[in-house]
């Protein structure tokens, strides 16, 4: 059974830079995509960013674009998360995801807390 495990979360000051990682464990990794996700209390979780594992191809929020950098290491099953110039209101928690050809994200890590003080 394939299963994600976040990392690199923690607390930081406004301005600075957090890098979350993500390996997939288990047997042979097949998916189309990988993403993150974020959500904090009383809110419904939010897109952040994705990349696709063949061809690298990436997608952002609009929040985030330009700030935030999504990237694989396809022979490590592994996806990353640059984030730079942090605000206080990217606090949250934040889940890796894995997405099948149809682009449903059906297999999701317990996620990591980022918190980015003012």
């Amino acid at each position: 059974q394939v299963q994600l495990v976040e990392s690199g979360g923690g607390l930081v000051q406004a301005g600075g830079s957090l890098r979350l990682s993500c390996p997939a464990s288990g047997r042979t990794f097949n998916k189309y995509a990988m993403g993150w996700f974020r959500q904090t209390p009383g809110k419904e979780r939010e897109f952040v960013t994705t990349i696709t594992w063949n061809y690298g191809v990436t997608r952002y929020a609009d929040s985030v674009k330009g700030l935030f950098t999504i990237s694989r290491d396809n022979a490590k099953n592994t996806v990353h998360l640059q984030m730079d110039s942090l605000k206080p209101e990217d606090t949250a928690v934040y889940y890796c995801a894995a997405a099948d050809n149809y682009g449903r994200y059906d297999l999701w890590g317990q996620g990591t807390q980022v918190t980015v003080s003012s």
